[in-house]
């Protein structure tokens, strides 16, 4: 391996710290408002640190007295948790066995083609179908029937990106395993599945993100407690007369952290897959 010089390496810890500092910094400043005095948010100049540590907001978003903004955030993450986390399996059951089958049989790609074409299409152009579809149902205002509609979302993606990772699985592998008497489940089970844990856990992460941070179908959909996810309850809390900025920016580090959770669980699990699915010589 070549040596770096010293203007490589002085270039390259420059431009790291560049882009750490442009992902970090709106995150950082997040934080600091949440935990900002209201007077230092409203100062001019602005106050870049705060001169006390105020977590009152915090308790409030997370209480859960009746007809508080507490109860309104506890209920919508709860609701963008099952949500998310159904659409999610959901996702992830129809894409794993349709994946395989797409990258196993290239004469029904086409399905594929067609399937990720309608991800293409903007939102708004199917919101009157789907919501339609979903009145003639009585399926309105329901976490079930939005874990549905984000599952015409998620599945062509996670069928897509798994379609992407059983093509490096060489077919061999699978002949050689049906040779010994393996029948196509055992296949799958012991040989196919293990080998694809990465990307299994790729798409786990992508389409749980897709779900937990939908908003225009989330905000069409529902329309109270029983249903509203937390991007609608934050953007509630934002379009109110008086903008309680600090409110929102602690509204903002709650609905970041499950993410960031799920984040490092599939990183684990990524490394997992990377370690245990390799073939042994």
């Amino acid at each position: 391996m070549e040596r770096q010089s010293l203007t490589e390496k002085v270039f390259l810890h420059v431009a790291a710290l560049l882009l750490a500092a442009v992902i970090l910094a709106p995150v950082l400043w997040l934080f600091v408002m949440s935990i900002s005095p209201a007077a230092d948010l409203s100062a001019k100049p602005l106050n870049w640190w705060p001169s006390s540590v105020d977590l009152s907001r915090y308790v409030t978003l997370l209480s859960r007295v009746e007809n508080s903004a507490g109860a309104v955030v506890t209920s919508s993450l709860a609701n963008s948790l099952i949500v998310a986390g159904m659409a999610t399996i959901a996702a992830i059951v129809v894409a794993v066995p349709a994946g395989w089958a797409v990258s196993r049989t290239p004469s029904v790609g086409w399905s594929l083609n067609a399937v990720v074409a309608t991800y293409m299409l903007p939102p708004v152009a199917l919101a009157v179908p789907l919501y339609m579809g979903l009145a003639h149902l009585g399926m309105l205002n329901s976490v079930f029937s939005l874990a549905l509609v984000y599952l015409t979302i998620l599945a062509p993606f996670t069928t897509w990106l798994m379609k992407s990772g059983f093509d490096g699985i060489p077919k061999e592998i699978e002949a050689a395993a049906m040779i010994d008497g393996a029948n196509l489940w055992q296949t799958l089970r012991i040989v196919t599945l293990p080998l694809a844990l990465p990307t299994i856990a790729t798409a786990i992460l992508f389409a749980f993100l897709l779900a937990w941070d939908e908003f225009f179908y989330a905000l069409l959909f529902t329309s109270d407690l029983r249903s509203k996810t937390l991007t609608v309850a934050i953007a509630d809390i934002a379009g109110g007369r008086v903008s309680d900025y600090g409110m929102i920016a602690t509204a903002g580090v709650i609905a970041a952290l499950p993410p960031v959770f799920i984040g490092l669980l599939m990183q684990r699990a990524l490394i997992s897959g990377l370690t245990s699915g390799g073939v042994k010589g």
